[in-house]
């Protein structure tokens, strides 16, 4: 697959990465000199190129994760080692429907949608407008806001929904969700929400258990990256280690 004009590249640029929007004519200026886009154009992508200065660097397609990395945001979004749990513990597959509430900017909303597909649906509940507008921007630039349904609103007060298949709450009272949410759910649903204290977390699986909930874990995930040289190789100085826990349950009637 080539570049064509208006096409999205991943720029890898020594120690930087950045993704920008390929346009016939137009410069994107760097630490390390500037990208002539009308170079790239009818390249293959994974091809090496120079800056102005002579500095080498690779163009490649973005993933959802490059994307989301570099999302416009109001507030810490989800990281991907922690989103890549939820997914999981919370069984999302194609064909889904699938509540989220706390969309923030828009991070595990994007996850979730170009999982469930087309077939599947999302609704993103937050209660801040300005997360909601965020969010729709964000899944705009991604084409994944067709089947995505935002709404403002406050999910501890219950919602107007059904046959959700997964629930994945990013709230700062997850347990105040727990019962108004367990209406919408099938009967063996899939519960997730991330949380950044212990103290939501107890809270959380207490609610969990009241609510006749099963299979109910907690767990954090701790990603330790390496630093790989030749007979030099060694844990990374500075890492993202503690980032919040993950409470996961099923339903049961």
């Amino acid at each position: 697959m080539t570049i064509q004009d208006g096409s999205d590249v991943l720029i890898l640029l020594g120690d930087k990465q950045f993704v920008i929007k390929i346009v016939e004519g137009q410069k994107f200026h760097t630490h390390k000199g500037y990208i002539d886009c009308s170079q790239l154009i009818g390249k293959p992508f994974g091809s090496y190129f120079k800056t102005s200065t002579g500095h080498s660097f690779v163009a490649l397609r973005p993933s959802l994760r490059d994307y989301v990395s570099k999302f416009a945001r109001r507030t810490q979004i989800i990281y991907p080692k922690d989103a890549c749990s939820m997914l999981l513990w919370g069984d999302i597959k194609p064909g889904q429907r699938v509540l989220e509430a706390g969309t923030g900017s828009g991070a595990l909303t994007a996850y979730i949608a170009q999982i469930v597909g087309k077939d599947g649906k999302v609704y993103g509940y937050d209660v801040n407008e300005d997360s909601i507008k965020i969010t729709k921007k964000n899944l705009e630039r991604l084409n994944l806001l067709s089947n995505v349904e935002l709404k403002v609103g406050d999910v501890t007060q219950g919602v107007d929904l059904d046959n959700i298949d997964t629930v994945v709450l990013d709230l700062p009272t997850p347990w105040l969700a727990v019962k108004p949410l367990k209406k919408c759910l099938t009967t063996d649903a899939h519960f997730v929400s991330f949380s950044p204290t212990i103290n939501q977390v107890e809270k959380t699986v207490l609610a969990l258990k009241e609510a006749n909930y099963v299979r109910i874990e907690a767990f954090e995930t701790i990603l330790r990256e390496f630093d790989v040289k030749p007979d030099a190789t060694r844990p990374k100085t500075l890492g993202i280690t503690h980032t919040g826990y993950v409470v996961s349950a099923r339903n049961c009637v």
